[in-house]
């Protein structure tokens, strides 16, 4: 595939707003996890929430849009310059030729619990206030998005855990066919009681803060982020497309893998095949080989049957690669996830650095992997970042700093 340009990226999840906040707490390897303390939540359980996002109504003229989960989203478009970074490519190719490609799991469905509890005692009613379309369904997120940045090109939603990183697909394929010229990508979810009541009922959640890849891993965390980027077709200074300029240290997606394993509802393949051919099908994309990988961001959700699963699939393409999922610092932000960790995995890039696996203690030995316990400095030029999901949903993302993608191109 031809590479797209990551041309602005920004993150906000328990650990911090925008990218310096999450690059010293990855430094630092301070995680954002705490005993939950979430409304109307009586769980033994720890959770990633973003301090302050209640405290913000979306903006003026967006009031239809008022929920957790918008206001999530608009906290996060304002980190890094991100939303004037949008403006700016509106103007440049036209607000109709820039589209938002949104991955969520929940969006608002807080709203529709919270106007549950203000149902009419004798008729059942919902509040005449709560507005289901605009902060409920899926679509509210991306329609959001889309409305705040004054965009009129395609936008959709997908809904999985993996779908913070499908977006990217999604993004890619219309820019491929023409359609748009920049794309905004990304994802948000916020905190919900049927989210952590439900990921509960399937007995999946830790008692304590996730440890991915522990010898005691016991469940997973629940987090919350909202994370976005920025697609463009490069500029090539050799010809006369347009686009936006390059440097060697420019961040490319260079890569793209997905596939459906179908092997069950919750549990992944034990073998890890859905995973594997993600993997394999964003080196193929890229060029670029499994020895060519300088890092890899693990799904990591601190379960025993997920991560041994991953391991098996990572092992199976990769020897010695460095490892880590940062889930144990940030929780598992379900359909932002993707996003976020695809952020982290750019941040790494531009700031060579690898992250380590906050929380996680004594890695399991029997996994295989090497997984990283301390952060460090590191000549990186390629990173690949894995999301899975429920039913088998799988995506890899690679990223490669310019110049690493730039030789992959020249040896295809």
């Amino acid at each position: 595939m031809k590479p797209l340009l990551l041309s602005h990226f920004t993150a906000t999840s328990c650990i911090g707003r925008g990218l310096d906040a999450t690059l010293d707490a990855l430094r630092a390897g301070r995680g954002g996890l705490a005993p939950c303390r979430f409304e109307r939540a009586s769980l033994e359980t720890w959770i990633g929430e973003v301090e302050g996002v209640d405290a913000e109504p979306v903006r003026a003229g967006l009031s239809e849009f008022d929920c957790r989960n918008n206001r999530l989203a608009q906290l996060g478009l304002t980190q890094d310059g991100f939303a004037q970074a949008v403006a700016a490519a509106a103007q440049r190719y036209g607000a109709r030729r820039v589209g938002v490609f949104i991955g969520t799991s929940t969006a608002g469905i807080l709203e529709t619990e919270r106007a549950y509890q203000q149902r009419d005692p004798q008729t059942g009613a919902l509040p005449a206030s709560f507005r289901y379309a605009e902060t409920h369904t899926p679509y509210s997120a991306a329609a959001f998005v889309r409305a705040y940045c004054g965009l009129q090109g395609p936008a959709m939603v997908v809904s999985a855990c993996s779908s913070g990183a499908k977006v990217f697909g999604s993004a890619r394929r219309m820019l491929t066919a023409g359609l748009i010229d920049a794309a905004v990508v990304g994802g948000v979810d916020s905190l919900c009681l049927t989210t952590l009541y439900g990921f509960n009922s399937l007995e999946l959640l830790s008692p304590s803060s996730c440890r991915p890849f522990d010898v005691n891993r016991s469940g997973i965390s629940i987090g919350e982020a909202a994370a976005f980027a920025l697609l463009e077709r490069p500029q090539e200074t050799h010809g006369t497309l347009a686009g936006a300029p390059l440097d060697d240290g420019a961040i490319l997606l260079a890569g793209i893998g997905e596939s459906s394993d179908a092997y069950h509802m919750s549990s992944p393949h034990p073998d890890g095949l859905g995973a594997r051919l993600a993997m394999e099908q964003a080196l193929a994309s890229s060029g670029l080989g499994a020895r060519e990988i300088d890092y890899i961001n693990l799904h990591g959700t601190a379960t025993p049957s997920n991560d041994a699963a991953e391991s098996r699939a990572v092992t199976a393409l990769f020897d010695g690669t460095p490892c880590s999922s940062t889930k144990g610092a940030t929780g598992h932000t379900l359909g932002a996830a993707g996003a976020l960790e695809a952020v982290i995995a750019a941040l790494a890039l531009r700031e060579q650095w690898l992250p380590a696996g906050i929380n996680t203690t004594e890695a399991d030995s029997a996994l295989g992997i090497n997984y990283l316990l301390t952060g460090r400095p590191a000549a990186l030029r390629t990173a690949l970042s894995n999301s899975f999901g429920f039913g088998g949903t799988n995506c890899s993302l690679l990223l490669a700093r310019a110049d690493a993608a730039r030789n992959a191109g020249a040896a295809a």
